[in-house]
């Protein structure tokens, strides 16, 4: 269910200024006793710097506050309990992924599952910048469009793609020209903030024959500064996809598959106890699911799949060190859907529950995350509908083993109710991996790859399947307002029954940013 600025109250100026302070003091008191004990003095400068920069550290890792957990297309389920229930602590980091960093290489390429498999790993690629993005966005950064007391960065990407689908025997091949937009609003103020950030995406077939796939989404967090110690967001946002025809759920046969609109809202509350951390939220989402358009004309109505989720979670942080926080979390979610029964006659609508314990890690530079473990369940109001339980692991780390070069590792498990008759649905475990290296100053190079395991109950009529995807990219910054990006990818979807799915595509663009 669901998706972040910075929390602390002690600012980057006013850390810096704290840092300049404390080696002015520091060098006074060198040049004072330097006529008599110069190797003490110097011991001691060394001593006073060091406490500078520990202090510095600790305001600036006290901004990243807990908190990080999410197949998007599924997000308003009993699932989210595990998963989407947490994209709130999205807004307890202190920085938002810039639209115009390159990041988003695979947005205009790939398809929704390709681009989709980052969106529920948890909170760091979400929340802090990639390393390797703000260096390449070294020479590309745009001064952006000063708006009263925000700053808007507009970008556009028109790009040449070609698509080839194999689903068992059958085989589709298409042309298509995508244009992607994408902007962020930021305000500019002295307390509090306010970010807007969009993306869209529109395709128009030129040759061949195969499924457009429109996408938007714009999402917004209001960040409130309550006091020293207590901050609170207040977030919202619209998602507008088309169901993908690999989608477990997804109409066989379907020429164009639903529309799909989620509108989602939350509110968070962390608050610093000394060495206790404690963050409290609240995430409501509503899915709406448009009509599927069959091959003789006919359409098939899915209604009886839209449905609103509610989901509370608390989180306790214990900070044995600004580098390593243990904590606990738990999660309980209620899902409802409009109709009490659905085609089929299955009663839907259900609870979700989740616990888990982990540890977040920041080690400056070289790496950020955390690790969690626990156990997830979702059960359904209809008995003929078995519980779903699983253990969960789940993993997000940014490292960064040289300069210029960023990895990304994501593992998430999360419980995916099914709309099929007789079905409860299933676990999905997820391991996904981005590597970005900056090749020149004004070239990145961008690898994805990624599987994700669809574990079915053993008393499921549906075997498993394995989605395999990979892809990688190039982006070369032209100038400041101008990149050439180029991407190729393919996904697999592996079936124990039934024949496999194969998608391969290439393409071209060019990204206009101001």
């Amino acid at each position: 269910m669901g998706p972040p600025k910075q929390t602390s109250s002690v600012t980057p100026l006013r850390a810096m200024s704290c840092a300049v302070s404390f080696a002015a003091f520091g060098g006074l008191l060198l040049s004072q006793a330097a006529f008599a004990q110069s190797a003490l003095s110097q011991q001691a400068g060394a001593t006073t710097n060091r406490a500078a920069a520990s202090q510095d550290y600790r305001a600036t890792n006290n901004a990243a506050a807990a908190g990080f957990d999410n197949e998007t297309d599924d997000s308003a389920t009993p699932a989210a309990s595990g998963t989407a229930a947490n994209a709130d602590d999205a807004q307890q980091r202190p920085a938002i992924p810039d639209a115009q960093s390159g990041d988003d290489i695979t947005g205009s390429i790939l398809d929704d599952d390709i681009r989709r498999l980052n969106t529920r790993e948890a909170r760091v690629d979400e929340t802090l910048q990639r390393r390797g993005a703000v260096e390449s966005a070294s020479t590309a950064e745009t001064p952006g469009i000063p708006i009263g007391t925000f700053v808007l960065r507009p970008s556009v990407t028109q790009s040449i793609n070609t698509e080839t689908t194999k689903d068992g025997k059958t085989r589709q091949q298409r042309a298509f020209l995508e244009t992607d937009a994408a902007a962020t609003l930021t305000s500019d103020w002295s307390r509090h903030q306010l970010t807007v950030t969009s993306e869209g995406a529109w395709q128009k077939n030129v040759s061949g024959e195969g499924e457009e796939q429109p996408s938007f989404k714009v999402n917004g967090d209001l960040r409130l500064d309550l006091s020293r110690d207590t901050v609170a967001h207040l977030t919202g946002g619209y998602n507008f996809y088309r169901e993908d025809t690999d989608d477990p759920d997804a109409i066989a046969g379907a020429t164009q598959q639903s529309d799909v609109q989620e509108f989602s809202a939350g509110a968070s509350i962390q608050r610093d106890f000394g060495i206790l951390r404690g963050t409290t939220a609240l995430a409501l989402t509503r899915s709406v699911y448009s009509d599927a358009t069959l091959a003789s004309g006919a359409t098939v109505n899915l209604s009886d799949r839209n449905q609103t989720t509610g989901t509370l979670r608390g989180r306790v942080g214990y900070e044995l060190s600004p580098a390593l926080i243990p904590f606990i979390e738990a999660t309980i979610g209620r899902t409802l859907y409009d109709e009490t029964r659905d085609s089929a006659g299955y009663e839907r609508s259900g609870h979700s529950y989740g616990a888990k314990a982990g540890v977040e890690i920041d080690l400056g530079e070289k790496l950020k995350g955390e690790v969690g473990v626990g156990y997830a369940m979702a059960d359904f109001e209809d008995s003929r509908l078995s519980s779903i339980d699983t253990a969960t692991l789940d993993a997000s780390l940014l490292w960064s083993p040289i300069r210029g070069t960023d990895v990304n590792l994501g593992l998430q498990t999360s419980i995916q109710p099914s709309t099929t008759a007789g079905e409860s649905g299933y676990v999905s475990h997820a391991l996904t991996t981005t590597v970005t290296h900056q090749l020149r100053d004004n070239l990145v190079g961008t690898m994805i790859g990624g599987v994700t395991w669809r574990d079915y109950p053993s008393d499921s009529s549906i075997n498993d399947e394995l989605v395999y995807t990979t892809a990688t990219g190039l982006t070369w910054n032209i100038n400041r307002y101008l990149d050439l990006t180029s991407t190729l990818g393919y996904e697999l979807t592996a079936r124990k029954d039934g024949p496999d799915s194969q998608q391969w595509r290439a393409g071209v663009g060019l990204k206009l940013k101001r």
